[in-house]
């Protein structure tokens, strides 16, 4: 019988039942806005989450509340033992999910059916391969795209993830609308976010506004229909009447959706972080190799969860580097 404590439950009334767990800091892309030019420091594979360890801390949070878990990296296709991992945390009673560039999806169809996953989110920030080569630093398009078909054709329920910037790919949206208008995926806007080394400022950053602006110049307010966004959906859904997909906007600048968060993430080395922009972390994977129990550790952290974003709970805030820069590189949290 499941455990009905509070130690998921934080200050401010928000229980956090959606655990993203990160599997891996490595990634076989290169993407500007999550991977600083210069690369980034690894963590050394000792300190790294096993296998065990990893279903190990997500049957704790399971049991005491979490009934979704995402598999997040960099890139958790390239994780070698990710088939055992997806069999053990399967045998969880848990909607189970993944994110990933789609890369080398195509080689993982069969264990990612066998143990249960139907949602799949694929990152994609452009719909032309120059594009996307400079964005990624990596020449993969081709296989990237028709990964996301192959997912499709499978039975898959896919989300799209692009991240918008101004002077890059805000002038690919009707691209991506109309991506939609025959193939039952969701593509979502992700407002760029400030993290270490990624050059954020607001210049780049296309708002959740100017997104609707550009929509509604290629559609009209009839053809553009609002969906009903799930509970805690961290996105607004839409849909142009007639098109077999939808679109969305995940608006974490500009119209941040804190107060009904319900998630936390752990990072691959056993950091747990209450928010994806808190610069703060608590070490949950050294108590556990040293037997001691986790939960006081995660009662502590969803205690200490700001009311929004990690305390930049201003746009001025946010354009403080000296504030975000204290955070990860996105790819080592797992977005």
């Amino acid at each position: 019988m499941k455990k009905t404590t509070s130690i998921l439950t934080d200050s401010f009334g928000r229980k956090h039942t959606y655990l993203r767990i990160s599997l891996i800091e490595r990634c076989n892309l290169r993407c500007t806005y999550c991977m600083p030019e210069e690369g980034i420091k690894l963590s050394p594979r000792g300190h790294l989450m096993s296998y065990e360890e990893i279903y190990t801390i997500a049957k704790t949070f399971v049991d005491h509340g979490v009934t979704k878990i995402r598999l997040t990296g960099g890139e958790p296709l390239i994780r070698k033992d990710l088939p055992i991992i997806l069999k053990k945390l399967s045998s969880l009673p848990v909607e189970l999910s993944i994110t990933t560039n789609a890369v080398i999806v195509d080689k993982f169809i069969d264990p990612l059916k066998s143990n249960g996953i139907k949602n799949i989110n694929v990152s994609l920030d452009s719909l032309d391969a120059g594009k996307f080569k400079h964005i990624t630093r990596r020449n993969e398009f081709e296989r990237t795209y028709k990964n996301i078909l192959l997912l499709v054709d499978e039975g898959f329920k896919v989300k799209v993830n692009a991240v918008v910037m101004k002077g890059f790919n805000d002038n690919e949206i009707i691209d991506f609308i109309n991506f939609t208008k025959d193939l039952p995926v969701s593509v979502r806007f992700i407002e760029f976010m400030p993290f270490d080394g990624n050059k954020w400022n607001m210049e780049k950053m296309l708002s959740y506004d100017e997104i609707m602006q550009q929509v509604h110049t290629s559609f009209s307010e009839d053809q553009v229909e609002r969906l009903t966004d799930e509970p805690n959906d961290t996105s607004k859904n839409y849909k142009i009447k007639g098109f077999k997909g939808s679109f969305a906007i995940i608006s974490s600048v500009t119209n941040p959706f804190c107060d009904t968060c319900n998630r936390l993430r752990l990072t691959a080395n056993g950091q747990l972080k209450n928010c994806l922009f808190s610069s703060s972390e608590l070490d949950l994977l050294t108590n556990l190799r040293k037997g001691r129990p986790i939960e006081p550790i995660i009662k502590k952290a969803v205690e200490a969860k700001f009311k929004m974003r990690g305390g930049m709970d201003t746009i001025e805030k946010l354009q403080e580097p000296k504030l975000h820069s204290q955070n990860r590189s996105m790819i080592t949290i797992g977005g």
